[in-house]
């Protein structure tokens, strides 16, 4: 784990032919080809999408020598890790805001939300990247590792192709109702735990009073089962105040309140950010705790 993690630190995302990059064309090369509006059809595309690549890798974790059967295990968290990805995306939005570059701020916050960033303000700016980052802690970072510790990089890689699908095809859009509803409810079922792992560490490192008060009465009415526990508690956890309104397509759309305090500004971007690598850490520390135990 720590051998990923340093990788995904020095290396950060491949510039060119980044597996997950290819497997989203895959991905989208199969809907097109698949998606006749049918739940069969939808788990048939889901399953040719995602288990070869898991077969492949137990194949390869149980087969080759040891040594790269360590290799294997560190490359595949590697690719499967977007911790650095999130530092990369999100701090320079920050920045812009602080440098009072608003357009460049829309334009770098539009590459990491699907809201319409185009008339955003520095406020809407700044509450789309801190629940950016908070969320997408727990889907390309927490969730990973999760699935990594139970059942090492085919594990790791098992959940982030199945999130990759999700949020290409778990939409409740007519196109994707019910060809993407196997993809949504996988995801969901992968994510359970590591979602309520990752809230609880966002409680434990914030102000955790705040923070579970938010978990007990926000998380619920969020539309994701999973999003809504790791939002509301981050959001907590920062004593900010995120959710409610924002525009999709052109369409305003009130979202259910996350968090309690104040709006999110600019330097909510680095204090969401600093959560996030502090829980990394802190997941890093009870490994070795639990791999020390376990010897």
């Amino acid at each position: 784990m720590v051998a990923g993690l340093v990788l995904d630190a020095l290396l950060g995302e491949l510039p060119v032919a980044h597996p997950l990059v290819g497997f989203g064309r895959y991905a989208s090369w199969l809907e097109k080809r698949l998606n006749r509006d049918s739940i069969a059809l939808g788990f048939l595309a889901w399953a040719c999408a995602v288990l070869p690549f898991v077969g492949l890798s137990l194949y390869a974790v149980n087969h080759l020598p040891q040594f790269w059967i360590f290799v294997v295990h560190a490359l595949l968290l590697y690719f499967c890790l977007g911790l650095r990805s999130l530092h990369e995306h999100c701090l320079p939005i920050a920045l812009a805001l602080r440098e009072g570059d608003l357009p460049n701020a829309r334009r770098l916050t539009a590459r990491i939300v699907s809201r319409d960033t185009e008339q955003a303000s520095e406020a809407d700016l700044s509450k789309a990247t801190v629940e950016s980052l908070l969320e997408n802690g727990n889907d390309a970072v927490f969730g990973t590792l999760f699935w990594f510790l139970l059942a090492g990089g085919p594990g790791a890689l098992l959940f982030r192709l199945a999130n990759t699908l999700d949020a290409m095809w778990g939409y409740r859009t007519p196109r994707y109702l019910r060809f993407g509803r196997f993809a949504a409810r996988c995801d969901d079922v992968l994510n359970w735990i590591p979602a309520r792992l990752t809230a609880l560490s966002y409680l434990a490192l914030g102000n955790a009073r705040c923070a579970w008060r938010c978990w007990r009465t926000q998380a619920a009415a969020w539309p994701s089962p999973n999003a809504g526990p790791v939002m509301a508690t981050g959001a907590g956890a920062l004593c900010l105040a995120l959710g409610g309104m924002a525009s999709y397509g052109n369409v305003p759309e009130m979202r259910p309140p996350l968090g309690e305090g104040r709006p999110a500004q600019a330097g909510d971007i680095d204090r969401a950010w600093k959560l996030v690598s502090r829980t990394a850490l802190l997941w890093c520390m009870l490994a070795a705790a639990l791999a020390w135990v376990a010897r």
